[in-house]
């Protein structure tokens, strides 16, 4: 089973090598850079199959280094904020980061989050990664809003008006929950647990901004949000 290969961007010398080394001992492969430039340039010349990103970086901050992988890639990105309720959190989800982990980080709950990441993205994960899981729909094509939306579970294609649309990996699982129960609210918390495998409680705002971020793309009345509860797929 090839190694999975992460590409780590820290400007704290301390955290990237530790890092790195704890990486490495759980059998991934690291490249690991100083700042957001050099970044960049590793993403475009490796391709990895995951980037951690550290929000503030030297050169190029994160967010912006993200949003630059998310317009060439749909390799999951996971951000490094120091601050719980940092703005920057928000900023980076919506930049196009997949999940966040919070500084100072444990090292097995950040190996947990990688491999829950991967798990969606159907990477090996490093050593002891599972099986990349089925989707929410056993196959078929599912047709919405007159045929409007259509979501095809087995290609995993999703068109709008006959148009395809691009989802990343995340937003197509988070679309397939939706499609396999229209008309069913599922709360932020089972949406968690779906689609971004938490078997703990994390943090709600990574479900809204990728709700926010699929709505853009396929529609902003196709999900509704039932206020104390959670989102709909119309039916």
């Amino acid at each position: 089973m090839a190694e999975t290969h992460v590409l780590f961007v820290e400007d704290d010398d301390v955290i990237r090598e530790a890092t790195q080394l704890a990486l490495e001992r759980d059998g991934f492969r690291v490249t690991a850079m100083p700042d957001g430039l050099s970044g960049l340039d590793a993403f475009r010349a490796q391709r990895p199959d995951i980037a951690l990103l550290d929000v503030m970086l030297p050169g190029m901050d994160g967010v912006s280094l993200c949003r630059r992988i998310r317009d060439e890639s749909t390799v999951p990105v996971i951000m490094l904020s120091a601050r719980a309720d940092s703005i920057d959190v928000v900023l980076g989800l919506e930049a196009g980061a997949d999940d966040y982990v919070t500084k100072p980080f444990d090292g097995s709950v950040l190996m947990a989050r990688i491999r829950a990441v991967l798990r969606r993205f159907g990477h090996a994960g490093g050593a002891g990664a599972g099986e990349h899981d089925e989707p929410a729909d056993g196959g078929g094509l599912l047709v919405f809003g007159e045929g409007d939306l259509e979501v095809d579970t087995e290609g995993m294609e999703v068109r709008r008006g006959g148009a395809p649309v691009a989802l990343t990996p995340t937003e197509m699982r988070l679309l397939l929950e939706f499609s396999s129960a229209p008309g069913t609210v599922l709360s932020r918390d089972k949406l968690l647990e779906r689609v971004w495998d938490y078997g703990w409680g994390g943090d709600t705002r990574v479900v809204d901004v990728h709700v926010q971020r699929l709505r853009a793309k396929i529609g902003q009345d196709r999900i509704e949000t039932v206020r104390g509860f959670g989102y709909k797929l119309k039916s």
